[in-house]
């Protein structure tokens, strides 16, 4: 939906027109998995996917709330001076978390007409929940006047995600979706929050990026993912360092010789080689070198799989596939228990790939996946 369609939306579902019409993209994390929960690096790109927010600001103090891309959402209406964390389920968790933590942190807002929509698939391990919160931050603060740097927009959402949904995430989706912007991957390194654009030119490599998603949904709340966290944290205090960003790579088999619990060696294994992973693609994209990024892929899906355990079988098959059918590499990517890959895929080759994933998928009984090329995109931004 255009931004003119999601303002006329607007019109006909609140009797009114908007202040205006915000996007914020999903992402797709090119490689650094769990790592920014340990203070380490990553490097995302923004999707041409986004969630669009349109917004009417209200002195009255009410939230209300429509979602134009799921039927079944309706409305909703919340009384913006009673919300509290853990009081409000499902999808409008996240834009009422985002005005609570705005309000937490100062700013005199009252409440808001809003409806979403966007076309960001949904459980995919794209952060469709991340460029909700941005996209509504954005709308809110910008509609009452508020001039927010975006990182700040990124450390309310991740607030909002963390203290009000309760999702323990790290702050890489939420930066993604606010600071990225188009043709490049974004190096943060998520301690200091030190970020930079670096060139990602597919079509001059003669390459896609495919990302295939399973269908296969999860939910972050459920505690697995909190269970990744505080296993790292545990790993970090018997290391005594801060955290696993910590542990020197070239050290690494030191670190692991001091840990005796081999569930603990694993986590820890994943995050130091994970971040060396990061450090490695950004020097072959540096470098012009897009192919060499292949092999890193590959091996970043082995250590989710292997050590950190948060593949599933259709991830697994559609790694395997693609590499098998002449992509460069591939990797899960996103929080894992189901979501989607990500393949680097000579153009040559894309329709091939696509069509023995889907071939697979249909001989091993999984439902059909969805996949599709994606270019970096620009990150939020008011649309109209």
């Amino acid at each position: 939906m255009s931004a003119g369609a999601s303002a006329d939306a607007f019109r006909q579902a609140f009797g009114h027109p908007p202040a205006g019409v915000w996007a914020a993209p999903g992402r797709v994390n090119l490689i650094g998995e769990y790592t920014d929960v340990n203070e380490g690096f990553v490097l995302p790109l923004a999707l041409p996917h986004a969630v669009r927010a349109a917004v009417a600001p209200r002195a009255d103090g009410l939230l209300r709330l429509h979602r134009g891309d799921d039927p079944r959402a309706g409305w909703l209406e919340l009384s913006g001076a009673d919300l509290r964390p853990g009081q409000t389920e499902g999808w409008a968790a996240y834009p009422a978390g985002v005005l609570w933590a705005l309000r937490e942190e100062g700013h005199d807002l009252g409440g808001a007409d809003l409806r979403i929509d966007g076309d960001v698939p949904q459980g995919a391990g794209l952060s469709s929940s991340a460029a909700l919160e941005c996209a509504v931050a954005l709308a809110l603060t910008e509609a009452a006047g508020l001039a927010l740097s975006r990182q700040e927009i990124a450390r309310i959402c991740r607030r909002a995600e963390n203290d009000f949904v309760g999702v323990p995430c790290g702050i890489m989706d939420q930066t993604a979706s606010a600071c990225c912007v188009t043709g490049h991957a974004l190096f943060l390194d998520t301690r200091d929050l030190a970020r930079r654009h670096v060139p990602l030119d597919l079509a001059a490599a003669g390459l896609r990026l495919l990302v295939v998603d399973t269908r296969v949904k999860h939910a972050l709340a459920d505690g697995a993912y909190a269970q990744r966290r505080a296993g790292c944290e545990a790993g970090a205090r018997a290391l005594g360092v801060r955290a696993l960003r910590d542990v020197p790579h070239n050290r690494l088999g030191d670190a692991l010789d001091r840990l005796p619990d081999a569930d603990a060696r694993a986590l820890v294994r994943h995050v130091v080689t994970e971040n060396e992973r990061v450090r490695q693609v950004v020097a072959h994209l540096d470098a012009g070198d897009i192919r060499a990024v292949g092999p890193l892929l590959t091996a970043g899906h082995a250590s989710l799989r292997d050590d950190f355990r948060v593949s599933c079988p259709e991830l697994d098959l559609a790694v395997a596939v693609a590499n098998s059918s002449g992509a460069l590499g591939a990797r899960m990517t996103g929080a894992g228990f189901g979501g989607s890959v990500v393949a680097l895929v000579p153009s040559e080759r894309a329709a091939a790939v696509e069509r023995a994933v889907t071939d697979a998928f249909a001989a091993a009984g999984f439902a059909r996946p969805r996949v599709f090329p994606v270019v970096a995109g620009p990150g939020a931004r008011r649309e109209a």
